[in-house]
C-alpha cells in the first residue's frame, strides 16, 4: 500500500496531462509539425525504438561518467574548501563560476580541448554538474555540530579521524541532495554537449537525434528524444535515491 500511495499520484497527474494534451491538440487543430498528438509521439518512439535505445545508452554513458566524475571531485573540492575559511574564500568564488556561465558559451572550447565525440560531451556534463555537489556537501561540512567537534578534540582525534568519523557521515544527507541535483544536471550537461561535440554517424546520442528530427520537422521523433532524456534524468535520479535511502534510512529523518 504505501509503494501505491507514492506511485499513484504521479501516474494519475501523467494519465491527466496526457488527455489534456490530446484533447486540446485535437479541439484546436494544432499542426502535427508544431504539437503533435501523444499518440503521434508513441508511434514514432515505437517505429524509432532501436534508434532511440542506441542513442540513451550513449547519452547516458556520457552523463554517468561526468556525474561520477562530478561527484568525487565535487566533494574532494568541497573537503578543501571547508579545511579554511581563508581557502575558502579564496577558491569558492571560482566554482561558482561553473554555474554563472552557460555551458552553451563554454561548450566549443570544450570540443577545442577535448575534441568532437565522448570526451567532450562528458566534460560537458561534468560542468554543469559539480557545482551542486560542491555546494552541498561544502554546506554539511560546515554545519556540524560545534558540540560533536569539542568532543572529538577533546579525545584528541587526528584530523583524518574527524573527516570521516564526524565529518563526513554528518555531511552526507546534504551531500546526496547534491548528488540528486547533479544526476539531471548531468543529462542536461551530456545532451548540450552533444549538440556541439556530440557527433557520431554509428551511435548518435539523444542531442543529435533532437537536432536531426528538428531539422528534418519530425516534431514527433523530436518529442520521443525529450522524453528518452526524461527517463533518462528520472533513472538516474532514482538510483542516486535508492542509494541514498539505503545509507540514510538507519538514522536520518530525511531518508524515512
Amino acid at each position: 500500500m504505501r509503494v501505491l500511495r507514492l506511485v499513484a499520484p504521479p501516474i494519475v497527474a501523467f494519465v491527466c496531462v496526457v488527455a489534456l494534451w490530446h484533447v486540446l491538440v485535437r479541439a484546436m487543430h494544432v499542426q502535427p509539425f508544431l504539437v503533435p498528438a501523444p499518440f503521434d509521439v508513441v508511434r514514432a518512439a515505437v517505429a524509432e525504438r532501436a534508434l532511440l535505445v542506441s542513442a540513451t545508452l550513449t547519452t547516458a554513458a556520457s552523463a554517468v561518467a561526468g556525474f561520477v566524475a562530478s561527484a568525487i571531485v565535487g566533494v574532494v573540492a568541497a573537503i578543501v574548501l571547508a579545511s579554511s575559511r581563508a581557502v575558502e574564500r579564496a577558491f569558492y568564488p571560482y566554482a561558482l563560476v561553473l554555474q554563472t556561465v552557460p555551458i552553451v558559451a563554454i561548450a566549443p572550447l570544450l570540443v577545442l580541448w577535448f575534441g568532437v565525440g565522448p570526451r567532450a560531451v562528458m566534460a560537458s556534463a561534468f560542468v554543469v554538474s559539480v557545482f551542486p555537489v560542491i555546494t552541498n556537501a561544502l554546506a554539511g561540512l560546515r554545519s556540524v555540530d560545534p558540540a560533536l567537534r569539542d568532543l572529538f578534540a577533546l579525545y584528541g582525534a587526528s584530523r583524518t579521524s574527524r573527516l570521516f568519523r564526524l565529518e563526513l557521515p554528518w555531511a552526507t544527507p546534504h551531500v546526496a541532495t547534491g548528488l540528486r541535483i547533479a544526476c539531471g544536471l548531468a543529462v542536461i550537461g551530456a545532451i548540450v554537449g552533444e549538440f556541439v561535440a556530440g557527433f557520431a554517424e554509428n551511435s548518435p546520442g539523444l542531442g543529435i537525434v533532437v537536432l536531426t528530427a528538428y531539422r528534418q520537422l519530425r516534431t514527433d521523433l523530436l518529442f520521443a528524444a525529450v522524453g528518452a532524456s526524461a527517463l533518462l534524468g528520472l533513472a538516474m535520479f532514482g538510483v542516486v535515491s535508492g542509494l541514498a535511502w539505503m545509507r540514510l534510512h538507519r538514522w536520518h529523518a530525511s531518508a524515512r
